[in-house]
C-alpha cells in the first residue's frame, strides 16, 4: 500500500480477484481470468500499471487455491483461502485517495462498491462508506476554495469547476444517500 495506506495497482487487482471469487463462488482459471480482466478494463481501460498480476502468484501467496486440478494449465477451479479471506478485508479497508490524484482511485471506489456487501460486520460497511462521503465533503472543499482562489481569472475554468462541483455534490448525495440505508 502507499503511505496513505491506499492501495497500488497490484493490490486493486488483489481485491478485483478475491471479492470476484467472493461473489461468485469458485470459478475457473479461465473464467476468474477473463472476469477480472473485463471490470478492470471497463473501469480503467486498458493499463500496463494493472497487468501483470498473476493469479499463479496469489496460490503461491496461499490467497487462492485450486480445488481440482494444477492451475492455468489444466483450467483448474479457483477458491479462496483463510488467508485470501484476511487480505480480501484489509484490502477492502483501504484508503480512497482524492479523486483528482489519479485515475485508479475510480477503480478502488469501483471495487468497494462491487464487494461491500461481501464484508462480514454491517459497521465496517458504514464505516467505509462513511469514508466515501468524508473523501467527497474535503473534495467539494479543495475545489471550492480553487474556485474562490481563481474567482477573478478569465478563461473557462470557473465554469469547469462548477462542473466538477456540480458532479462531486452529486456524488456526496449519492454516497451519503448509501451511509443512511446501510
Amino acid at each position: 500500500m502507499y503511505r496513505d495506506n491506499s492501495l497500488m495497482p497490484k493490490e486493486a487487482v488483489r481485491l478485483a480477484v478475491l471479492g470476484t471469487l467472493f461473489h461468485g463462488g469458485p470459478l475457473r482459471y479461465a473464467d476468474l481470468a477473463s472476469s477480472v480482466r473485463h471490470f478492470l478494463d471497463r473501469i480503467m481501460g486498458p493499463s500496463l500499471d494493472l497487468m501483470g498480476t498473476s493469479l499463479e502468484m496469489l496460490r503461491y501467496e496461499g490467497l487462492i487455491e485450486a480445488l481440482d486440478g494444477t492451475g492455468m494449465e489444466d483450467n483448474a477451479l479457483l477458491g479462496v483461502t483463510a488467508a485470501g479471506r484476511v487480505e480480501f478485508d484489509t484490502l477492502m479497508r483501504a484508503n480512497v485517495r482524492l479523486p483528482s490524484t489519479d485515475g485508479l482511485n475510480k477503480l478502488v471506489v469501483a471495487l468497494k462498491m462491487r464487494f461491500l456487501h461481501l464484508m462480514d460486520d454491517p459497521e465496517v460497511r458504514r464505516e467505509q462508506v462513511d469514508q466515501l462521503v468524508m473523501l467527497h465533503e474535503t473534495e467539494l472543499a479543495r475545489l471550492a476554495d480553487l474556485k474562490r482562489h481563481h474567482a477573478g481569472d478569465g478563461g473557462h475554468l470557473s465554469a469547469w469547476l462548477d462542473h466538477d462541483v456540480a458532479q462531486a455534490e452529486a456524488r456526496l448525495a449519492w454516497f451519503s444517500d448509501l451511509l443512511d440505508r446501510l
